[in-house]
């Protein structure tokens, strides 16, 4: 989970919402993201969906059963479809997102059993340093008079 907090911080360095993540495979990161949605001007740049695409390029295949994705924020729908899709076998997330999140806020996509793949969920991780980050993010936010459309519990 550190490593996706390093992640988190270079969204944040570069003024996006920090969240980071990183796909383990046998004890070794293989695939990283940071959200990246204003820099590529592109809503389907989260965190989740570049470390997951990473991933599945380097072991070359669709389906990554044996990885686990470590995510700094609770999953978004798309997030969660795409864990589903890509079939890693488990989920750790640090703060939960009571706007947006499909992991246990809003919606449990992911242990709701109606799918052909069950994908295992930790949350709670790494939670207030994930936290701290947001709250950072969007104090910083506030005091320059950008909004970001409520996101994230504000």
């Amino acid at each position: 989970m550190y490593a996706a907090l390093e992640e988190a911080e270079k969204a944040l360095d570069k003024n996006e919402v920090p969240i980071g993540a990183v796909v383990v495979y046998n004890n070794r990161i293989i695939g990283r993201g940071f959200n990246q949605v204003e820099l590529l001007k592109d809503t389907t740049a989260h965190a989740e969906m570049l470390a997951i695409t990473a991933a599945s390029n380097h072991l070359q295949t669709k389906y990554l059963t044996e990885c686990d994705l470590y995510v700094t924020v609770e999953p978004c729908i798309m997030c969660s479809g795409a864990i589903m899709l890509s079939r890693l076998r488990s989920v750790y997330f640090g703060a939960f997102e009571p706007k947006f999140g499909a992991v246990g806020s809003l919606f449990n996509l992911l242990e709701q059993n109606k799918y052909n793949h069950n994908v295992k969920v930790f949350s709670g991780v790494y939670s207030q340093e994930s936290q701290s980050l947001l709250k950072s993010f969007f104090d910083n936010k506030r005091l320059s008079g950008k909004s970001d459309n409520g996101f994230f519990g504000n």
